[in-house]
């Protein structure tokens, strides 16, 4: 007879961003704290000038999240304690967002990979219902 099969259940699909698509935050874990997000980016793509050389590799995905957090510490100077209350989640949280935005710009320009900005359903525009000011 042999040993039973072991069955494995099925992740997302490969050209699906870690985090983002159908069924975030269904089943496991805790539901994600609502983002406030004082600016919707205008332009949501970046890619290099030139076409690469070879295969193209797969873009780089940023959240919303992310590009505030970078916008708000590095483009406006707040500290990672105030761009954290404009946002509504801690410190913390800003750091680790912060720290995945600034990982991926550096990836994006030396790879010379694309960029694609995409909001992951958390993120609350600033001035809206539902923020709570």
């Amino acid at each position: 007879m042999g040993k039973p099969i072991k069955r494995v259940a099925v992740g997302y699909p490969i050209a699906m961003p870690m985090g983002m698509g159908q069924g975030w935050g269904r089943g496991r874990g805790r539901r994600r704290k609502r983002r406030m997000i004082g600016f919707i980016p205008p332009v949501r793509h970046f890619y290099p000038a030139l076409p690469p050389l070879g295969q193209p590799k797969p873009p780089i995905f940023m959240t919303y999240e992310e590009f505030e957090a970078l916008r708000l510490v590095d483009y406006e100077g707040l500290t990672q304690e105030e761009a954290g209350k404009r946002m509504g989640v801690s410190r913390g949280t800003v750091w680790r967002a912060l720290n995945s935005a600034r990982k991926k710009v550096a990836q994006m320009i030396v790879e010379g990979r694309e960029l694609v900005i995409l909001p992951q359903g958390n993120e609350v525009p600033k001035g809206t219902a539902g923020e709570g000011e």
